[in-house]
C-alpha cells in the first residue's frame, strides 16, 4: 500500500496536521496527479477558522479535510476510461465541481450546477458535501485525483507556481469573458491592487483594453499597478474623490465600458455603488469579489441606463485552457508574480503569513 503525507484539518479553528494517509487510486474517468505547488488563497485562513459561522448552509468537506485550492503537478496515473490525458502531462487542476448530468452541466455551464463546489475550498450549496465525498483530495498533499475534465494542460514556459495562481486569474478571466472586455475598451477595476484586481489589470491589458482605471487603497501598491503600462493604467486612491465621478471625468462624461468589482468580501456596499455610477450608459458591472453588505441597487437607473449588473464566480477549464495558450504565445506575461514557497510542514506558516504579502503581486504557495 503506497502512502502519501497530507496536510489535514480535523478541526475548524485549529492548526493543520501532516499525516500519512494511502494515496488514492483513480477512478475510471479520473487521474492521479502528483502535485508539485499549490496556491494559497488568501481567504484560506478564514475559511477554515470561521466557516460555520459565517455560512452555515456552506458546507466544507467532512473532517479531516485535506484543502488546497489551486493545485499544479504532474499527470502520474490515468483511469481506464482516460482518452487524452497521459501520465507525465504537466497540468493544474480546475478545483470546479459539478454534477455533470444536469441541464447545466450538459450544457457545459458548470458554475451553475447546484452541486457546485471548489474541491479543496468550500462549497456554495448544501448539496456539494456529494462533490466532496467523491473528491475529498486537495492540493495540500502529496497526490489528489480529479476528472479528466478539469485539467488545463500546461505549456512548458508556466511554471508550476505560476500555475498555482491560475484560479485568481482565470476567475479574473472569466469576469472579463462576462463583460465583453476587449480592444480600445476602458475598463474601471475596483480593488485594483488585490489579487483578482491585479490578474484583471495584467488580463485587460493582454486583452487589448485600451485604458485600465484602478481604485484602491493603498498609495504603493496603487503605484506598482501603474508602473505595469503607465501610458494604459490611470489610478485613484479611495477617499480622494468619488470613483465614479473620477471614471466619467477620463472618459468625457461616457464612463468606461465596464467595471470590475473586485472588492474583498468585508468592503462596504458603498464602495461598490460609488463605482457602479462609473458604467457608461449600457456597460456592464461584473462583481467578482463581493460585499460585506447588501447592495441597494437603484433598479430605475438600471433600467433607464441599460446597465447589466452580473456577478461571476469562477472559470471553465476551457477558459483555463485559453489562458495557457496565451502564456504559450507570450500574449500574457505572468512575470509580475513573487513566489513565495512553502514546504507541506509548513503549511499553516504559510497561511497566516498571508496577511504579510504584498498585495496581488504576492503568490504563495505550498509545494508538497
Amino acid at each position: 500500500m503506497a502512502l502519501m503525507r497530507a496536510a489535514r484539518l480535523h478541526a475548524i479553528g485549529e492548526p493543520m496536521s501532516i499525516d500519512e494517509i494511502e494515496v488514492p487510486k483513480p477512478r475510471p474517468t479520473d487521474v492521479l496527479v502528483r502535485v508539485e505547488a499549490c496556491g494559497i488563497v488568501p481567504n484560506m485562513a478564514n475559511v477554515i477558522s470561521n466557516w460555520p459561522t459565517w455560512f452555515p448552509q456552506q458546507p466544507l468537506a467532512a473532517l479531516p479535510a485535506i484543502f488546497g485550492l489551486d493545485a499544479a503537478g504532474i499527470v502520474e496515473e490515468v483511469g481506464e476510461a482516460v482518452i487524452r490525458t497521459r501520465p507525465g502531462d504537466r497540468v493544474y487542476v480546475n478545483p470546479l465541481r459539478s454534477c455533470g448530468s444536469c441541464y447545466s452541466c450538459r450544457g457545459g455551464q458548470l458554475s451553475r450546477c447546484r452541486y457546485f463546489t471548489l474541491n479543496g475550498y468550500f462549497s456554495t450549496s448544501p448539496d456539494g458535501q456529494k462533490i466532496f465525498d467523491l473528491y475529498p483530495y486537495g492540493g495540500f498533499a502529496e497526490y489528489m485525483t480529479a476528472p479528466q475534465q478539469s485539467l488545463v494542460k500546461l505549456p512548458d514556459n508556466i511554471s508550476f507556481e505560476q500555475a498555482g495562481r491560475l484560479g485568481y486569474i482565470g476567475t479574473s478571466y472569466g469576469a472579463l469573458r462576462m463583460a465583453d472586455a476587449g480592444p480600445g475598451m476602458v475598463g474601471l477595476i475596483d480593488g485594483v491592487t488585490g489579487t483578482l484586481g491585479v490578474a484583471a489589470t495584467v488580463l485587460s491589458l493582454a486583452l487589448g483594453v485600451a485604458k485600465v482605471l484602478g481604485t484602491g487603497r493603498d498609495k504603493e501598491l496603487l503605484h506598482r499597478v501603474k508602473s505595469l503600462a503607465p501610458d494604459r493604467i490611470e489610478i485613484l486612491e479611495l477617499g480622494d474623490k468619488p470613483s465614479g465621478e473620477w471614471a466619467k471625468a477620463l472618459t468625457d462624461g461616457e464612463g468606461a465600458d465596464f467595471v470590475i468589482s473586485a472588492l474583498g468580501a468585508r468592503a462596504s456596499a458603498e464602495t461598490m455603488l460609488d463605482s457602479i455610477q462609473g458604467v457608461r450608459r449600457g456597460g456592464k458591472v461584473v462583481n467578482v469579489g463581493g460585499v460585506a453588505d447588501r447592495v441597494p441597487v437603484d433598479m430605475k437607473w438600471l433600467m433607464d441606463e441599460q446597465v447589466q449588473l452580473i456577478g461571476s464566480n469562477w472559470f471553465s477549464t476551457a477558459q483555463g485552457q485559453e489562458l495557457a495558450h496565451m502564456v504559450e504565445t507570450g500574449t500574457l506575461d505572468l512575470a509580475y508574480l513573487e513566489h513565495e514557497r512553502f514546504p507541506l510542514t509548513e503549511v499553516n506558516h504559510a497561511i497566516s503569513g498571508l496577511k504579510d504579502r504584498r498585495g496581488g503581486f504576492s503568490n504563495y504557495v505550498v509545494i508538497p
